[in-house]
Parts: C-alpha cells; structure tokens; sequence
C-alpha cells in the first residue's frame, strides 16, 4: 500500500466497512512461513502424532486471511503444544461448514483459537462438539447475528468485489484494521494487503456472505463450560471491544484481556503481548 493511498474516484462509498468484522490480519515483517516451506499449516495429524493424546491447539484465521495472519502465535506456542493452522474451512459457504470442516481437519480433543472469523467458528465448533474442545481462545470478534447495516454494507462490497475492483475497495480501508500508531506502518500494511488480495475475489465474497448470515452465538454462550480467554485490541473500528466484553460476561468463568496500541489485527500488531497471554492462560490449565 503507498502512502498516499487511492485516489479520490477510486474511494469505498462512504462509510464503507467490507471487512467488519472480520477481514484478515497482516503478516509479521521479516517472519518465515508458518508450517511447512510453502507456506501451510503443519500436518495436524503429525502435529497429534508428536503431541500423544494432547489436544492440538488450532489457529483459526479471518475473513480471506491464512496463516500468516498467526505467525508468531503458530511459532511460539508450537514449542511447547502441538499447533497447527486451520486450512479446511476456507472454501465453506457458511460458518457452520466451516466448523464442521474444522472439525474433521483435526483429530481428537482441541484447544481452538480463533480470530475474527475465525471466532465465529470457532464458537460454532464448541456448539457442535462441546466434548471435543478443551480451550476456547476468541480474538477480536462478535456472537450476535449480522446487523442490517452490516448487511447492507457487506452486499456494496460484494457488488464491488464483483466488477474486479476488490483491490480498489481494500486499500481505501486498510487503515480500519489497525490501531492509528500503526496505520502508517507501510511494510505491515502491504502485507495485510497482500494476503487479503492473495485470497482472491471467490474467497473474498464467500467468507463475506458466510459470515452474513452467521448463526446467533450468543445462545450457547452460558453453556461453554472450558477455560475461555477472549482478547481485543483497545482501539478495534471493526469489532469494538464491547463485543468482547458482551461474550466474555456470557461465557462462565471467561477471562478478557484488551490489548493495548492494538487494533482489529491484534495478532501481528502486537504478537508479543498476544503470545505471552496465550501462554500464560494455556499453561493455568494445560501445562
């Protein structure tokens, strides 16, 4: 992303939003790919093998986001648990698809971690198999079903997405993802647009309508009986924080962390303050 941004004709209608909540997080500067050389996620049955009967902890990205989004989370905590990155729902057409994919992608009892989308997800995957998840780690997302507002602001982005000027749209708004200390931050920027604009059109309105039409969360909160942990960053424009606070107040006994001079892509704005937290809730239970 240059430093002067779009030109004025090429900006997202006003108020304009495509990604909220849930487009994907930036990559870490200068980091390797996670997993193996090409860039995917480990081997999640190779990730149990080396673990024995442990829960394998998963990385579940955004909206059109991949593992890069969860570098320094997939290298950090995958020192010490079995870790991989969630890869088999990203050609679902809506959350629950995407769960169910999750699901079968992993083996065994799971500590979920999700982000943005991907909390949608995973909270889906602790209503569809309650037994099988040990952990459940929410970042920078919502349990309520989509607004009208939201509605209308994901279908002018899709209509957008589909006269080919998804890149156009993306760039106007890249700023909404990060807390302003890093907005201007150009190297993190290009990487957050790389990897959005990598996911392609098709990727881009098929999570968009999925997470459209997102199931109601917020029903089952109270019924989540595994240690909770729910973060956001302090200035998110696209999940707020009271979003975080309303889940994390549903969930019994689920603790919230907001995380400072972060915005929506807490992951890599601040991944060593994420990372110590990660560890820190995972190890009070699963040492």
């Amino acid at each position: 992303m240059s430093a002067a941004g779009p030109p004025q004709d090429a900006k997202a209608p006003s108020g304009l939003r495509p990604a909220a909540p849930g487009l994907p997080a930036q990559a870490g500067t200068g980091q390797r790919a996670v997993g193996s050389d090409d860039g995917t996620s480990s081997d999640p049955r190779a990730a149990g093998e080396r673990g024995g009967h442990r829960p394998t902890v998963v990385l579940i990205p955004g909206l059109a986001a991949d593992q890069r989004m969860w570098q320094a989370q997939h290298d950090e905590l995958g020192a010490q648990w079995p870790t991989a990155v969630a890869t088999a729902h990203q050609a679902c057409n809506s959350i629950t698809a995407m769960a169910q994919a999750v699901l079968a992608q992993f083996e065994g009892e799971l500590l979920l971690c999700g982000a943005s989308m991907g909390g949608m997800v995973a909270l889906e995957a602790t209503r569809l198999a309650p037994s099988r998840v040990r952990g459940l780690a929410l970042l920078g997302t919502v349990a309520h079903p989509e607004t009208p507002d939201m509605h209308q602001l994901r279908s002018d982005a899709i209509a957008l997405f589909e006269q080919g000027r998804a890149e156009e749209l993306i760039r106007a708004n890249v700023a909404l993802a990060f807390h302003p200390d890093h907005a201007g931050d150009l190297a993190l920027s290009a990487l957050y647009l790389d990897m959005v604009l990598d996911a392609g059109t098709d990727t881009l309105i098929r999570h968009n309508r999925a997470v459209m039409a997102r199931p109601d969360a917020r029903t089952h909160l109270r019924r989540i009986d595994c240690p909770s942990l729910v973060l956001c960053g302090e200035a998110d424009q696209l999940t707020p924080v009271e979003h975080s606070q309303v889940i994390a107040n549903a969930i019994p006994g689920a603790r919230l962390e907001l995380i400072e001079r972060s915005g929506h892509m807490l992951t890599m704005e601040q991944p060593a303050e994420v990372n110590r937290i990660l560890k820190g809730w995972i190890n009070g239970f699963w040492p």
